[in-house]
């Protein structure tokens, strides 16, 4: 009986798995292209193949590691690197919390892991499916959702480092362009509900461009950048409570 039960076990664990995978699957066709994209100006920017792989597997953040890739190109130190990237990345702390809440049914040794797997699109695809967490076999799905996503990324990145060594130049320098609109896509959307983010985007690059005329390199620059305008965004953001009134 102890035999049949921890076959159907493992057939529950597999069928909960697959569910998540395919529920995740989405993220994988939004990711691809964008990993390739990482993965040539990663290249380009002199990093090697196991470098920028090891990054996409180590760090699994897009946003931050086009931002690594800038930094490294301009030639800034590793500290400034690592601060920055902390820095933009400090959002994965509350997402993170958020996350061990919904799980909190199950032990810790199950949910806590998954947390190193959080990005925003994993993290918004498990908001949806919220009623999974209360599954005996919550960490197989939401560990699915969450393979489907981190395979995409770091593969995807390999592929675009391979790309980078074969791809003629001129094409590759033209991609540059999209670590721009990466981050001009990600701004976009907030504008439309909130002309604050505007304001606060457009506050954090005075201060970047200031601190750079002062002396600063460009690391520092975008670390004091990112502090002081989400210092700002504090204070000029309404509460989820205020807009609700």
């Amino acid at each position: 009986m102890a035999e049949v039960s921890e076959r159907i076990n493992i057939s529950g664990r597999g069928k909960m798995f697959r569910k998540g995978f395919v529920a995740g699957s989405p993220i994988i066709f939004g990711y691809i292209p964008i990993a390739l994209t990482y993965g040539v100006l990663a290249y380009q920017s002199g990093l090697t193949l196991f470098e920028l792989t090891f990054m996409s597997a180590a760090v699994f953040a897009g946003a931050a590691q086009f931002l690594g890739v800038s930094m490294v190109a301009t030639g800034v130190s590793a500290a400034e690197i690592i601060i920055a990237v902390f820095v933009l990345n400090f959002r994965h702390f509350l997402m993170s919390l958020s996350f061990v809440n919904q799980m909190k049914a199950h032990a810790k040794k199950r949910k806590l892991p998954l947390t190193l797997f959080l990005t925003d699109e994993t993290f918004a695809l498990s908001s949806i499916h919220k009623k999974e967490a209360k599954e005996p076999h919550a960490f197989w799905f939401y560990g699915g959702v969450m393979m489907a996503a981190y395979s995409a990324w770091v593969l995807g990145s390999l592929a675009g480092g391979l790309l980078g060594n074969v791809m003629p130049k001129a094409l590759s320098d033209s991609m540059g362009i999209a670590l721009y609109a990466m981050f001009i896509g990600l701004l976009v959307p907030s504008l439309k509900t909130s002309i604050a983010v505007g304001g606060i985007a457009g506050a954090a690059m005075i201060i970047n461009s200031t601190a750079q005329w002062a002396g600063l390199t460009a690391g520092w620059s975008i670390v004091i950048g990112t502090i002081l305008g989400g210092l700002l965004g504090v204070f000029l953001l309404p509460d989820e409570e205020e807009e609700e009134e």
